[in-house]
């Protein structure tokens, strides 16, 4: 890709890092849990509380949905905010055991996104995420990486401003929505956390050309 500043940071990018193959997840309801456990946690943690619910064989729909809470939140301790972690897989779980997730996912983009806004502890970035990464239907996700990044090339709004502005500019599809969120992700912990403003490769693109 290389009309648009997005397109040409994506191709910086892609040559920089080379893909990254997320979401890391054997099935799409393991996504959904990563999805609902990363927020406010290092992926580290969520890594660590989805191998403590493999364990246990609550990583199926079923068996979270009916599992005793207590045992959830020690699984998920790790996270933070476990308590209202924990109810919150249970309510997405025992949602999914009612509605059948291949119906649910079988929704179009739009309305999919509601639904799984309409769920508790669900705000826009898991939705997109499960949206994207577990049900595979084109929603680009924005996080504060991506929000930051953007900043530095000159481009700022909210969540829905840039993420429609990321949709208008790319090509309507998940693999690269999936790739350029995960090179964000990526490239950010790499050079921004870390203040390398001085090496960073997009440090020349701006609004007006590149």
């Amino acid at each position: 890709m290389t009309t648009g500043i997005l397109c040409r940071a994506y191709d910086l990018l892609l040559d920089e890092l080379g893909p990254q193959y997320w979401w890391p997840a054997d099935t799409a309801f393991e996504v959904v849990i990563g999805a609902m456990l990363t927020q406010q946690t290092k992926w580290t943690n969520v890594e660590k509380a989805i191998g403590g619910l493999k364990e246990h064989g609550l990583l199926e729909i079923e068996p979270l949905a009916e599992a005793d809470t207590g045992l959830i939140e020690e699984l998920v301790r790790c996270c933070g905010f476990y308590r209202q972690k924990a109810s919150r897989l249970k309510g997405i779980a025992a949602f999914f055991a009612e509605n059948g997730m291949d119906n649910v996912f079988s929704l179009p983009v739009t309305d999919l996104r509601k639904t799984m806004l309409s769920l508790k502890g669900v705000g826009n970035e898991t939705a997109d995420s499960i949206v994207l990464y577990a049900a595979n239907k084109p929603k680009f996700v924005i996080d504060a990486y991506t929000t930051r990044m953007m900043k530095c090339i000159g481009i700022e709004g909210d969540y829905m401003q840039l993420q429609q502005r990321f949709e208008a500019e790319l090509p309507e599809n998940v693999d690269i929505y999936k790739e350029y969120h995960a090179l964000i992700v990526e490239y950010s912990k790499a050079y921004c956390a870390r203040k390398r403003c001085n090496e960073c490769i997009l440090k020349d693109l701006d609004e007006n050309g590149y």
